[in-house]
């Protein structure tokens, strides 16, 4: 993070001459020149998010399992995920730092343990909110509990296990912005290498915003696929 201060400083000394630039106004020509600065941070950015949610959505799918299998588990778990969520992103990051060191894996170990809120509970819910009836029918054509699982209840649960992904990416990109405290870099740290210019902090916040509105798409269109009787009921 010490490192980015003499970027910082370079970059405002390299502006200064422009009329717009030296003002740090709102520069159409600089951004023009310059966009190509935020195709790595932007590449760091997605990696962060989609392979923190990946990974979070394996941990919590397994959790929700064994929650739905043995209700006791829920409660506990549901708890702890709502624990880790208090913790502030900054200091999580920073409390990490002495014990993973700073980079990506540092960086992706918090953003994880905050997927887990909506997650665990997302899947959970979809899993519980079955109607019991309709198991029953399953078990009364011959399916056992596994095959009711995963033919039955999981597929009736994606619309809200998909809600929760969409919640868990878009609030990933969020908190990804203050991964460079763990020296992660992405858009955030693109954002402070020069935080005084508005130009530069409105291309990478910008940029941070549509990607969150990209994978807030993507995930609606997959639950749209995943969920083609919903279509047909609607029709």
């Amino acid at each position: 993070m010490s490192a980015l201060l003499p970027l910082a400083q370079l970059e405002i000394r390299s502006r200064r001459g422009g009329t717009c630039e030296s003002e740090d106004g709102f520069c159409p020509d600089w951004i023009a020149d310059n966009l190509d600065r935020y195709v790595s941070p932007l590449l760091e950015h997605v990696v962060l998010t989609v392979a923190s949610v990946g990974i979070g959505f394996a941990i919590a799918f397994a959790l929700a399992l064994l929650a739905h299998r043995r209700e006791w588990v829920s409660a506990p778990v549901g708890a702890l995920t709502s624990v880790l969520f208090t913790i502030p992103s900054v200091a999580a990051f920073l409390l990490l730092v002495p014990l993973t060191g700073l980079g990506v894996l540092t960086a992706i170990i918090a953003l994880v343990a905050y997927t887990q809120v909506f997650l665990f509970r997302n899947i959970v819910n979809g899993l519980s909110n079955v109607a019991e009836e309709t198991k029953d029918a399953a078990r009364g054509m011959g399916l056992t509990d596994r095959q009711v699982l995963w033919r039955v209840e999981l597929p009736l649960a994606v619309p809200e296990i998909l809600a929760g992904v969409r919640i868990a990416t878009v609030t990933t990109v969020n908190l990804a912005t203050l991964a460079f405290f763990a020296g992660a870099g992405g858009l955030g740290a693109q954002i402070y290498t020069d935080i005084t210019f508005r130009s530069n902090v409105v291309v990478a916040g910008g940029l941070a915003i549509l990607l969150a509105a990209a994978f807030d798409l993507m995930v609606l269109g997959g639950q749209r696929l995943a969920t083609p009787w919903r279509r047909a009921t609607a029709a």
